[in-house]
């Protein structure tokens, strides 16, 4: 397994294609007696299709003799018995096989979403959306369509080839050698065809994951990139993104019109084979015309599964490298569970029935620490810095100072450099994924509002809400008004297809699954920053009743939140230079001062 860089960025684990077969097997080894039983049905219809030419062939040989008609009666009877024995055995077989495959589907697309989403944020950054929703999307897309129409079809093709050798060489062991003739011509062309699709197609998987990223970027900040007058370059970024995706697949397409003429070429060299085998062989007596012609039938009827096997392959292809990042993210995914019976093993219902008074010593601790990001210069630099359980610490600072990547090392999304970060005595970085979430929470300035019902949308926090629990959140921040004069209340539908939020009332929703989530300590970053004066001072208060009882770290980009803060910190170029009372920075006339001045004077004036 391994983790491609690709345009700065460490995309998430791939599998070779060794493990990918061990996980293949893996995944399917439990249902080893379906698979038994489909592979008989398919068998007896590649059996029964065997019968054809060989009833052809029974036909052509009364006819010459100029035999009995009840004789040709009873060959086209069993000709006509044997196809629709073969059609219907062959179908029963595909749909054993395909409802099988879909079922096993369905498991890897649950396991794969499951996987994405216990992925920690700092991986999912680094790889970037375009990876992430390529696996879950794009890549199962093509797993499902090689296992919905492809595979079946696969499968009772090469049955087919089987038997249909088998039976030639029944007839005469020379019709076999003949047959196979063909067969080195094709295993160079398919070697030859692998060796090349298998990078082409990988590639294709990381240009398209690399396109629905610019895809999503531009899509996103759409409104940002016409303001700015750069809606033709983030266009020109997508163009120039599918245009590489349309290069690799023309390439790979490319292989396959090759691959299929050598093909071409295998059939002529065994069919030429066969018949002059059959034509010696009918020369010689020891054959009559009808084996050899059944022969020739039976060969030709090769020609559409072994072109089907071989060409399939591409599409095998294709589905194995997705397969490849699939499993990658489930084995990643896996590997992050809590070891059941560890000490940093909690049920999940533990933090909403839990209170923050029950985490006396939920604080948060940064000492010596440093972070930079890849390919800049330092974001923090000897960070020392304690908020004590309950104490609600507010960071202010310019843009690029520094505050976010705070918030995003004590939320364990990056790693620090140097140093290190401990909420409740639990040190971020060795922490489980499950264990941190349980102690914080973070509420960011981008907040999104999910599809279905505003209870449904509450209840995201915590499950077993009752109706009182949801209003009483409401009502702490100052939501319950706007929700009880909506015609259905609760039950109104929001999100996508449902009612739009206003910026305000989205950030209230989210401080109100803060307070039903009840973790001991909260984050805000930036939570009221798009709010204007109004609703900004109406989420000022709403964040207050949110962090009622926990330990907060507020990154604010109002000052106004500064005034009510236990303690301000304030940062420039990634240190931390002042820290105090709001009262006591003011009177010591330094960058808080300076800050507050430029920040209260068009207050004043407006």
């Amino acid at each position: 397994m391994n983790a491609t860089m690709e345009a700065g960025r460490t995309l998430l684990p791939i599998f070779t294609s060794a493990q990918t077969r061990w996980a293949m097997w893996h995944l399917v080894r439990g249902q080893k007696w379906r698979l038994l039983g489909t592979a008989l049905v398919l068998l007896g219809a590649s059996t029964a299709g065997l019968a054809t030419p060989l009833f052809l062939g029974l036909l052509v040989d009364i006819a010459q003799r100029r035999g009995d008609p009840a004789g040709l009666l009873l060959a086209a009877l069993g000709l006509v018995t044997a196809g629709l024995l073969a059609a219907g055995l062959g179908m029963m077989g595909q749909n054993l096989l395909a409802r099988l495959c879909e079922e096993t589907l369905a498991d890897l697309r649950e396991d794969a979403f499951a996987a994405m989403v216990r992925q920690p944020l700092a991986t999912l950054e680094k790889a970037g959306t375009g990876d992430a929703v390529a696996r879950v999307s794009g890549d199962v897309e093509a797993v499902g369509e090689a296992i919905s129409s492809v595979l079946p079809a696969f499968t009772g093709a090469v049955f087919t080839i089987a038997v249909t050798v088998v039976g030639l060489g029944v007839m005469d062991w020379r019709f076999a050698v003949a047959a196979l003739m063909a067969v080195p011509l094709q295993v160079f062309s398919l070697r030859w065809f692998l060796g090349r699709t298998r990078p082409v197609y990988r590639t294709v998987r990381i240009a398209e994951a690399h396109r629905t990223e610019r895809l999503l970027e531009t899509v996103e900040g759409a409104s940002t990139a016409v303001a700015l007058g750069r809606a033709g370059h983030q266009s020109r970024l997508v163009a120039d993104a599918s245009q590489e995706a349309i290069r690799h697949s023309i390439l790979g397409i490319d292989l396959l019109t090759r691959f299929y003429n050598r093909l071409n070429y295998a059939e002529l060299i065994g069919l030429a084979a066969v018949l002059a085998v059959g034509f010696w062989l009918h020369g010689q007596g020891v054959i009559g015309l009808g084996e050899a012609t059944a022969a020739a039938l039976c060969f030709h009827r090769l020609f559409d599964p072994i072109g089907l096997v071989l060409g399939e392959f591409d599409e095998l292809q294709k589905a194995g490298a997705g397969l490849a990042r699939i499993f990658g993210v489930i084995d990643a995914g896996e590997r992050l569970k809590p070891m059941a019976g560890s000490r940093h093993s909690v049920a999940p219902q533990a933090v909403s029935r839990s209170s923050p008074a029950q985490w006396p010593e939920a604080d948060v601790v940064f000492e010596g620490v440093s972070f930079s990001y890849e390919g800049r210069g330092k974001a923090l630099e000897g960070i020392d810095l304690r908020v004590a359980p309950g104490e609600r610490v507010v960071v202010v600072g310019s843009s690029g100072a520094g505050k976010s990547s705070l918030a995003k090392l004590a939320l364990g999304i990056h790693p620090a450099d140097g140093g290190t970060v401990r909420i409740a005595g639990l040190e971020v970085a060795r922490a489980p994924e499950g264990r941190l979430r349980e102690l914080v929470a973070l509420v960011s300035q981008e907040v999104h509002v999910f599809r279905g019902s505003l209870a449904d949308d509450l209840r995201l926090a915590k499950p077993e809400a009752t109706e009182d629990e949801q209003w009483a959140a409401l009502e702490a921040v100052g939501a319950a008004g706007w929700v009880k004069a909506l015609d259905d209340g609760l039950e109104t539908r929001v999100g996508a297809g449902g009612r739009t939020l206003p910026a305000g009332q989205a950030q209230q929703l989210a401080l109100a699954r803060l307070i039903l989530s009840d973790p001991p300590v909260a984050i805000l970053d930036e939570a009221t920053a798009e709010a204007g004066s109004g609703p900004g001072q109406v989420l000022d208060r709403a964040a207050e009743a949110a962090l009622a009882g926990r330990t907060g770290l507020v990154i604010a980009h109002r000052l106004t939140q500064a005034v009510t803060a236990d303690r301000v910190v304030v940062m420039a170029q990634g240190r931390i230079v002042e820290s105090g009372s709001h009262g006591e920075l003011l009177r010591n006339g330094g960058l808080y001062a300076e800050l507050w001045e430029a920040w209260d004077r068009p207050v004043r004036r407006g």
